[in-house]
């Protein structure tokens, strides 16, 4: 039997950026370490939190075989850089990702077909650009940008028959599309793992695999615990849901703008908040201080006595 995604908490990984607009590679070695140091099971890398549609390929690929190289163990390590438009260089671009010792490649769904073709144009393509990925595990991201393609369940189940379809991030935000979903990978090795915090723990009662979503690279701890509690102590897990389902109002703020200054800053990871998707001139002074009173906040959790941190 091959390799199969783990269920459990995959961050989408940030990408770190100097000043002058280059990567920080030491950023993103000592970001690595941080993930680990807070027990994610996996990172999405080349993901959009990691500016992906604002990254030359050459960048991706520089930045990828530098997190391959300085992944600390035990941590899966899924990659998508899937953002062009031409179905013959996503062939090309996912063949080259695809063996770069990644555990599984991630497709964006909305590369597949324009937002007003159908699903039989999204599959023709999907099942074309699939053959460059051949004996890899596969994994799909309703990616919000340019726009939103949700999947239905029946499209789910064709991608099952084009390859080994393992991780699904769903950002549907809707527990009805999330169930009709599970009960279509039922049986299969295709995982769940919803990406929107207010309705975590619904999901997890109802069968999701785990979550991939920004706000891990907060507070994961917190994630962890969530998954790690819900199904034995109901009243801890609500008392999370309720702390991370309102924090994860943040994400409409500046996103990742804010994420790298909590990391960089709050938690000492020495690395700026530049990005090249939002203008970082927006991160204001209040904004500012929405993100540290989270973090002080988070502290508070993490040292209660009663919190269960796994």
């Amino acid at each position: 039997m091959g390799k199969t995604i783990p269920n459990g908490i995959h961050v989408t990984m940030v990408t770190p950026f100097t000043d002058d607009d280059k990567i920080d590679y030491a950023g993103v070695e000592r970001l690595l370490q941080w993930y680990a140091d807070h027990q994610v099971d996996g990172i999405f890398a080349l993901c959009q939190s990691s500016e992906i549609f604002y990254l030359t390929f050459q960048e991706k690929m520089e930045l990828l075989r530098f997190i391959v190289k300085n992944k600390p163990e035990g941590i899966t390590l899924i990659a998508s850089g899937h953002t062009s438009d031409d179905i013959k260089t996503q062939q090309k671009e996912a063949e080259a990702i695809s063996q770069e010792g990644i555990d599984a490649y991630v497709f964006i769904s909305n590369r597949f077909a324009a937002q007003h073709e159908d699903d039989r144009t999204f599959l023709r393509n999907a099942k074309e650009v699939a053959k460059a990925t051949e004996g890899i595990p596969l994994g799909i991201y309703e990616c919000p940008y340019p726009y939103k393609r949700l999947l239905s369940p029946d499209v789910l189940t064709a991608l099952l028959d084009i390859g080994d379809f393992q991780f699904l991030k769903d950002t549907s935000c809707d527990i009805q599309q999330m169930q009709a979903k599970l009960a279509a990978m039922s049986g299969s090795n295709f995982k769940l793992f919803n990406a929107n915090s207010a309705t975590l723990l619904e999901s997890l009662r109802i069968g999701a695999h785990g979550f991939s979503g920004v706000m891990a690279n907060f507070h994961p701890e917190l994630y962890q615990a969530l998954f790690g509690n819900f199904r034995t102590d109901e009243n801890l897990a609500q008392r999370i849901q309720d702390f991370i389902g309102c924090f994860s109002l943040v994400e409409g703020q500046i996103y990742p703008t804010n994420a790298k200054y909590y990391l960089g800053t709050m938690e000492g990871l020495g690395f700026g908040y530049h990005t090249r998707s939002k203008d970082p001139k927006e991160f204001t002074h209040n904004r500012q201080l929405e993100i540290q009173q989270m973090w002080a906040l988070t502290q508070n959790w993490k040292n209660q006595d009663n919190m269960k941190l796994v």
